[in-house]
């Protein structure tokens, strides 16, 4: 038997949280990773994730996330397996406007016949990734984001679906407004810096990436610094992750 907020929120409903106010009030990241908790929590979710959509294996799962509510230690074994742009996660999110409901099979290889679907489904089990609704959100510059919310929860029917949808919406365009105040609050970065960090995400060295920009990796290093403090940044990693997340590189 479904609770009686499932209920209302089939006669129209909508959660306080997400109300005009609440939603014009946000301004920073906290605040939505706040929001996007309280929304997780009303539909019966446990965690929640809000990334860069995996366009190819060169980042890692770690950098392109912007807001999640995972375990540290749940990412960084994901991350170690390098399958977040083969997951059915991403590739059937990728090819539809639609909301993707799934079991713990979503965050495991699309292709079966490899040798770590297995170990994904028991890592997202383990960690109570039963089961995930997930979307795929465009910025307004037309960048691609997944939206996903996991748990044990029963499927959603279709208008809890449509109101998830439409607070996943809501969630995104706060999270989106909150880019735009961190970029206008940082210090503009240089050419050179950019093309760093660019490199950097793309997995290259400070010495490849010297050779690759003609200079010195003592000059690399210089400008990997000055990056990281524009950024407001603790060191290289997260230096390239807000880089990826606020759509610098």
């Amino acid at each position: 038997m479904r609770d009686p907020d499932n209920v209302l929120r089939q006669q129209g409903w909508s959660p306080e949280f997400l109300s005009a106010a609440s939603i014009e009030s946000v301004q920073t990241e906290y605040e939505v990773l706040h929001l996007m908790r309280q929304c997780a929590d009303h539909f019966g979710f446990s965690h929640f994730l809000v990334s860069r959509f995996p366009a190819n294996e060169q980042q890692r799962f770690a950098e392109r996330l912007l807001v999640s509510s995972w375990p540290a230690d749940l990412v960084r074994k994901y991350d170690a397996m390098h399958l977040f742009h083969l997951s059915r996660l991403a590739i059937e999110t990728g090819v539809t406007k639609l909301p993707v409901q799934g079991d713990s099979s979503l965050l495991a290889p699309s292709d079966w016949e490899n040798g770590q679907a297995g170990e994904a489904i028991a890592l997202a089990e383990s960690h109570g990734l039963a089961a995930s609704t997930a979307f795929l959100l465009h910025s307004t510059t037309s960048d691609p984001y997944l939206m996903a919310f996991s748990g044990t929860q029963a499927p959603l029917v279709r208008r809890e679906l449509a109101d998830l949808h439409f607070a996943a919406l809501q969630l995104f365009e706060c999270l989106e407004r909150t880019f735009a105040a961190a970029t206008a609050g940082r210090e503009k970065l240089s050419s050179r810096e950019v093309e760093c960090l660019r490199w950097a995400a793309a997995g290259k060295s400070s010495d490849e990436i010297a050779i690759i920009l003609g200079i010195s990796a003592y000059t690399v290093s210089s400008y990997f610094k000055s990056a990281t403090r524009k950024l407001k940044a603790v060191n290289r990693m997260q230096a390239i992750a807000i880089a990826l997340r606020l759509r610098l590189i």
